[in-house]
């Protein structure tokens, strides 16, 4: 059986921006409104949803924590629009993905880890695992597409191959 040992790399908006959008206030375009009581984080990510007359949805997904090591055997995309995940609360959170480009192999898998304060949005077709929560359970606020037409491709890797995300 062959193996792959995923390590987390920090989730920065350049190294994610092959599958997406970091939702993050750190550099950011923002000003003051509401007299100036309120500061406005202006269009932090590029929600898209409009393929096949999708409208938007927000949801609230609650991620239990899972345990190190673990097993990844399979990955989802969503084909008509973007998905974004912000987390309620200040807690880092796995994000494992692969590019759009094709169906991914395990070689393909990139990982990142949120450093509590970020959120992220993917781009239509990223390939990406389901919420990968740690320590506690977690509400996220999720906008994604909702429309009639079935907005979700899954693929199972082949049991020959194990890939672990290892505690560190």
């Amino acid at each position: 059986m062959r193996e792959i040992i995923l390590k987390p790399e920090p989730l920065t908006r350049e190294l994610f921006a092959p599958f997406g959008d970091v939702i993050e206030t750190d550099g950011a375009h923002h000003y003051p409104i509401n007299q100036g009581n309120t500061e406005r984080f202006h269009d932090l990510a590029n929600i898209d949803v409009k393929a096949s007359n999708g409208r938007p949805l927000i949801n609230i997904f609650r991620g239990k924590p899972m345990s190190l090591p673990f097993n990844v055997t399979g990955m989802e995309r969503h084909p008509l629009g973007s998905q974004a995940f912000f987390p309620c609360s200040l807690v880092r959170f796995l994000v494992l993905v692969a590019t759009a480009d094709a169906e991914p192999t395990p070689d393909d898998l990139r990982l990142f880890i949120t450093n509590g304060k970020q959120g992220v949005n993917y781009s239509r077709g990223t390939w990406h695992h389901y919420l990968l929560t740690l320590n506690e359970e977690t509400d996220f606020v999720v906008i994604d597409r909702g429309g009639k037409e079935p907005n979700c491709d899954e693929i199972e890797f082949l049991a020959s191959t194990k890939i672990l995300i290892p505690e560190w």
